[in-house]
């Protein structure tokens, strides 16, 4: 309801002006109740019996004075403002490849780290509303979990159902990364972003990390590489069990730093490291103010005349009163 109003403007409020009117009709209607009442000592001996005329007598002054609010309000004509955006903008195309070896589980991060990036990854998500995203995943292999998307709502949905253990164990950044790569290599785009997130060193897959780096530098795609996980010893998977049991023990992981930034380094990207939540918040704020597009947006409005409404109240409760005045009102002269 508020928003609605927010919504409505009038055309001719010079008319409100004549609200000023309504105060004093209602101070001489209720002067003039006062100046005809009639004083006795007592009615409990009257007989009183229930009048629907005497009931609806004394309304009637009031269905004016209504009716000329209503039609005040008409003439100052509310129009309702119904507005139509038209976005025009070279939207950016984002992949974001994220690591979903067991080292993820580790809980340097609260409650660990795979936890944090997928809940930092969609307020990322949110940010971006008219980029095309879409989201690949590693660990000893590597697939795309969602292609490029305006959908956001659906790319959310994916990272919400994110978990460590969908893939082989292993750390295969060269994969993750090229997969990414092969996903928007061809689209057509302003501008071709990968956001690739890991916690270790490679040691899976067929595809190297500098292969891959060298074929997203040929198509002309940034890669921004984040290092997730601080340097302490903190509660993480030591070993898994034949039946897939994860063993938690104290763990200090290892990330390659030198060859995440040589990947961003070569394509024109930039490397970030995260110590913790709020520092792996930071580098995606940053991200975001980094890789903007300049966005025309044309607003058209178009207005709905809404005086009719007010207009049909006030008629409405005029011929109530004439109606009332020729039937159940009516005097016999």
């Amino acid at each position: 309801m508020i928003g609605l109003l927010r919504n409505i403007n009038f055309e001719n409020p010079e008319f409100f002006l004549l609200l000023v009117a309504i105060p004093f009709l209602i101070w001489w209607q209720i002067s003039k109740a006062e100046q005809t009442s009639l004083t006795i000592s007592s009615i409990s001996r009257m007989d009183t019996p229930f009048s629907l005329r005497a009931a609806i007598v004394p309304f009637i002054p009031w269905f004016r004075i209504a009716a000329l609010f209503f039609m005040i309000i008409a003439l100052a004509r509310p129009q309702l403002t119904l507005k139509e955006e038209e976005v025009k903008a070279e939207g950016i195309d984002i992949m974001m490849s994220i690591d979903l070896s067991t080292s993820m589980l580790t809980r340097d991060f609260n409650p660990d780290r795979i936890s944090v990036t997928k809940e930092v990854a969609a307020d990322f998500v949110d940010k971006r509303e008219y980029d095309r995203i879409g989201l690949t995943v590693f660990a000893e292999e590597s697939f795309t979990q969602c292609p490029l998307t305006t959908d956001h709502r659906i790319v959310k949905d994916f990272l919400a159902n994110l978990q460590c253990g969908l893939l082989a164990d292993g750390t295969a950044i060269g994969m993750g990364l090229a997969t990414a790569v092969n996903r928007i290599k061809d689209i057509p785009s302003a501008s071709k972003v990968i956001i690739l997130l890991t916690d270790g060193v490679n040691n899976s897959g067929y595809i190297t990390p500098l292969t891959a780096a060298e074929i997203a530098k040929e198509f002309g795609i940034k890669v921004y590489t984040i290092g997730v996980g601080s340097n302490k010893n903190a509660m993480g998977p030591t070993s898994i069990r034949r039946d897939g049991t994860i063993m938690f023990g104290m763990t200090r992981g290892r990330i390659d730093e030198e060859l995440l930034k040589e990947i961003s380094e070569m394509t024109g990207g930039q490397y970030f490291r995260a110590a913790d939540e709020a520092s792996l918040a930071e580098i995606y704020d940053q991200i975001d103010r980094l890789e903007k597009t300049e966005i025309e947006v044309n607003v058209f409005r178009r207005y709905s005349e809404e005086f009719r409404f007010f207009f049909l109240i006030g008629l409405g409760l005029i011929l109530l009163e004439v109606i009332l005045r020729f039937t159940i009102l009516r005097t016999i002269p």
